[in-house]
């Protein structure tokens, strides 16, 4: 029996008391955007790391803490540092959840609670990974850093300068995370990168109060209508952007990275019926998953301004805010975005305020990073399949911090199911899922240790 097969070995035997601790972890609530259960949960955790032999301790920031725990079992081998976060959404509306949201309940082969798959959920099983190794062997095979952050809810507007200030205790080969869904169809994946993010508000402000939409109607100016013929500057009907400058340091995508893209799995017609849409966005000829992974986005995720209320209101307003967000690609950043934006609204609309909302870098480690080939064997071994390579992935997780502080290849290997209703009621993760998540973090952990052996 090879010393991986033991490992599963005793994960199946401990299946049931896995689950049991997984519930119990799931009952500490730990909402950073309300500072509830944080420093609890912080607490439970550096205890959870110091019994698995590593050094560990909350480090307070100007928010949240950090939870750090680190193990050096073998020299020579590459470390590893797992990323996770400990900070869960609040659960409202709570009359839409079917089950208490801090209260976790077994349904279905799911459990059901806030934290099930983002991230709680996830990060555990790689704890348990780590425990599985130890019980069997006494030793890891190779050298382990975790780093649970406890504000990534509420946007990682610290963990860049953590980054920094530590980068000695964080020394590391490379960076796993366990986030995020599988394949709709249940398949593994593996991310080489994520998207950035910009946004900001566009507010205008013509007059100095409402005013009747008939007395001053064509005299002063509409605010919303300023917002309006402004943001029709900024994106054709046809679906291209046109801010000047804005993807001047776009990176094209590799050869490797366009084949892994083109190879993706997609039925678009069963995207466009669960997503109840008649088409998808323009531009109509772009390929599905370039979309997500090699163009930036512009979205307007709210306009607001005038009366909205019941009936009618005659009214002419003097103020109005459109929220946006555009989705950045390497080498794209959001201090250059942001400052196309400005030159742009002051060219078309120049009273019109850009107020920044905060912002995260893109990031994307080589599809051919020669530890690729080290985490497809590994899910291999732990799922007996090989996982769908994604070149980035759409959303935006801070792994630039790792990438380009750092500067170690970064993967994002996620455990949940597609429809673990992360951020929505009803979060809940796939009981087997969370036992195949501990197999692929041994698994990883055990072929990172190879490397060395094959060294």
């Amino acid at each position: 029996m090879s010393d991986l097969d033991a490992v599963f070995d005793h994960i199946e035997e401990h299946r049931e008391t896995y689950l049991e601790r997984l519930i119990d972890y799931l009952r500490h609530p730990s909402i950073s955007a309300h500072d509830i259960g944080i420093r609890e949960v912080a607490a439970l955790l550096v205890d959870k790391l110091k019994s698995l032999g590593m050094t560990a301790e909350a480090i307070p920031t100007a928010g949240h803490p950090m939870v750090l725990g680190r193990r050096s079992d073998v020299p020579g081998a590459p470390t590893v540092l797992l990323y996770g976060h400990y900070d869960v959404q609040p659960a409202d509306p709570l009359e839409a959840w079917d089950s208490p949201p801090f209260e976790p309940t077994l349904r279905n082969g799911r459990v059901y609670a806030r934290g099930a798959g983002d991230n709680k959920g996830q990060h555990f099983a790689q704890l348990l990974a780590i425990e599985a190794h130890l019980a069997v062997h006494g030793t890891l095979p190779c050298n382990v850093i975790v780093l649970l952050e406890g504000e990534e809810e509420i946007g990682s507007p610290r963990i860049a300068d953590f980054v920094r200030d530590h980068a000695d205790l964080l020394k590391a080969d490379l960076v796993i995370t366990a986030d995020g869904p599988l394949h709709p169809s249940g398949r593994s994946i593996v991310e080489f990168g994520v998207r950035g993010m910009a946004g900001f508000d566009l507010v205008a402000r013509t007059g100095r109060t409402d005013a009747h939409s008939g007395n001053h109607g064509g005299t002063m100016p509409n605010a919303i209508w300023t917002l309006v013929h402004l943001l029709a500057t900024m994106k054709t009907p046809q679906g291209e952007i046109t801010i000047d400058g804005l993807h001047d340091p776009i990176i094209l995508p590799t050869n490797a990275e366009r084949a892994a893209a083109d190879a993706l799995p997609v039925d678009i017609a069963g995207y466009m019926e669960e997503m109840g849409v008649a088409r998808l966005d323009a531009p109509a000829d772009r390929p599905f998953h370039d979309r997500l992974m090699f163009h930036p986005t512009l979205t307007i995720n709210g306009l607001h301004g005038g009366y909205d209320g019941p009936g009618t209101k005659t009214v002419l307003p003097c103020a109005a805010v459109a929220k946006c967000d555009i989705r950045l690609v390497p080498d794209m950043t959001p201090d250059q975005v942001l400052a196309c934006v400005r030159a742009h609204v002051a060219r078309h609309a120049p009273e019109v305020e850009v107020i920044p909302r905060g912002g995260m870098l893109p990031s994307r480690t080589s599809i051919e990073s020669p530890f690729s080939a080290v985490i497809v064997d590994a899910i291999r071994a732990a799922r007996s399949e090989d996982p769908l390579m994604y070149p980035s992935a759409g959303g935006s997780l801070p792994d630039y911090v790792f990438t380009k502080i750092l500067g170690v290849p970064a993967f994002v290997v996620p455990y949940a199911n597609a429809d673990e209703a992360n951020h929505a009621p009803n979060e809940n993760l796939e009981v087997e899922l969370f036992y195949a998540g501990i197999r692929t973090g041994a698994a990883l952990l055990n072929k990172l240790g190879e490397m060395k052996r094959s060294a």
